[in-house]
């Protein structure tokens, strides 16, 4: 992983390189996937460093690798993972949500919240697509869709929520309650079955401990506090975070 961003490659650069899914390579960077000696030959070629360095125990990134052929991955057909905000996926997702489980007693904004980022950054590892396309950013209290206080706002202008102050176990909570349906022809059956394991898994849970569980999910854990986290980081998910099954290419002869 160092050499690849001292190069100034991304996963995705090299995925198209070696022919392999972006995924792989985040497995090959965590040591949870063997790399085949012709993956490693091209990678030689984009990484530009000498094999028989590289085999050798005293090889460190930090030396200048020996370049030994110069090799752009192509460009071509690139997918664009800048995540784009799709304003009514957005709000059909926290319909969605708030209809499936509002009138849970537990289910205020810091819950409410948690629950957005699990949907949008599972259904991303799993089908390496954005699902609402909103950014999060972490904050002390957890991650927090950017933009969400203006797109509540809007849609109780708009007659299609309701916010409430309350108390839980004597602590003050804003909840939001649903005045319409969530169009369902808008989510796509993959989106809706992200969203339903979402939802049964974890609106049950505490506000404590669904914080508890974001804090020490990866994409969380390796992002500054303030920053934008980035999707990304869900190819270095393990157990029990990672929601996508990944399994090992045959190695080639």
């Amino acid at each position: 992983m160092n050499l690849r961003k001292s190069k100034g490659f991304s996963q995705e650069d090299l995925a198209r390189f070696l022919e392999i899914p972006r995924s792989s390579v985040a497995q090959i960077e965590l040591g949870k996937r063997n790399i085949s000696v012709m993956e490693l030959i091209r990678l030689s070629e984009v990484l530009g460093f000498s094999l028989d360095k590289f085999l050798a125990d005293e090889f460190k990134v930090i030396e200048n690798p020996e370049v030994v052929k110069e090799v752009t991955p192509e460009k071509q057909d690139m997918r664009i993972s800048v995540p784009r905000l799709k304003m009514e996926k957005f709000k059909n997702v926290l319909t969605y949500i708030l209809e499936r489980c509002a009138g849970k007693p537990n289910i205020g904004e810091t819950v409410l919240y948690k629950l957005l980022y699990l949907s949008d950054f599972n259904y991303y590892e799993i089908y390496e697509e954005h699902l609402t396309g909103a950014q999060y950013r972490k904050l002390p209290f957890g991650p927090v869709p950017l933009k969400l206080d203006s797109i509540i706002n809007h849609m109780i202008e708009k007659g299609k929520l309701q916010r409430i102050k309350t108390k839980y176990y004597d602590y003050p909570q804003t909840r939001y309650i649903p005045l319409e349906k969530a169009d369902l022809t808008k989510l796509t059956a993959a989106e809706k079955e992200v969203l339903d394991q979402v939802i049964d898994r974890f609106s049950d849970w505490t506000a404590a401990a669904i914080s508890e569980y974001s804090h020490k999910d990866m994409p969380w854990r390796a992002t500054e506090e303030g920053e934008v986290i980035d999707y990304e980081l869900v190819f270095y998910r393990e157990s029990p975070w990672s929601v996508r099954t990944y399994i090992d290419e045959p190695e080639q002869p």
